[in-house]
């Protein structure tokens, strides 16, 4: 399957309904550390305060377009550590634009964008166990992930192990 072609733009005040579908997403909630709704009121000021600047913020987060203009998903770097030079790598897509290619799209482009501009060392991800999907398209643009992370991540069913990736820069 050929890659979409896609562009990393930093977020926009147009971008705020789209925002707070993702961020009030329940379903999402169990893959991150949020686990509460957040108003319109504050991802308007996060949108209107974020510099779009890792140093500044110690994230980046980013929407992911389609070439028809479209918001298919974000993907963002967090938890950035100076320093050591890595952060997290965080991505959702849009439920009508799975399973086309636009997570790999997204991650290899987060990735020229991680070496090339910021000049990190390391991208990591934490994937629970049961998210085979996200596993193969990390390893697919060559995440290692061999860690297992015992009863990481809290569920409606108890506790997940999750998978410690890394991707050197």
């Amino acid at each position: 399957m050929k890659e979409p072609d896609i562009l990393l733009r930093a977020l926009e005040l147009e971008d705020l309904d789209f925002l707070y579908q993702i961020e009030n997403d329940d379903r999402l909630w169990k893959l991150g550390v949020s686990n509460v709704p957040y108003s319109r009121r504050v991802l308007l000021d996060y949108i209107s305060s974020a510099s779009a600047d890792i140093y500044v913020d110690n994230q980046v987060r980013l929407i992911v377009e389609n070439s028809r203009n479209e918001q298919v998903g974000i993907v963002d770097l967090t938890d950035f550590d100076p320093r050591h030079r890595r952060a997290e790598l965080g991505i959702v897509i849009k439920k009508e634009f799975q399973g086309k290619g636009y997570a790999k799209a997204s991650v290899v482009r987060l990735l020229q964008y991680a070496q090339n501009i910021l000049h990190l060392q390391q991208i990591y991800a934490i994937v629970g166990v049961r998210n085979q999907k996200a596993a193969k398209m990390l390893q697919s643009v060559g995440f290692e992930g061999d860690n297992v992370l015992k009863q990481w991540l809290c569920c409606q069913d108890g506790y997940e192990d999750a998978i410690f990736f890394q991707y050197f820069l």
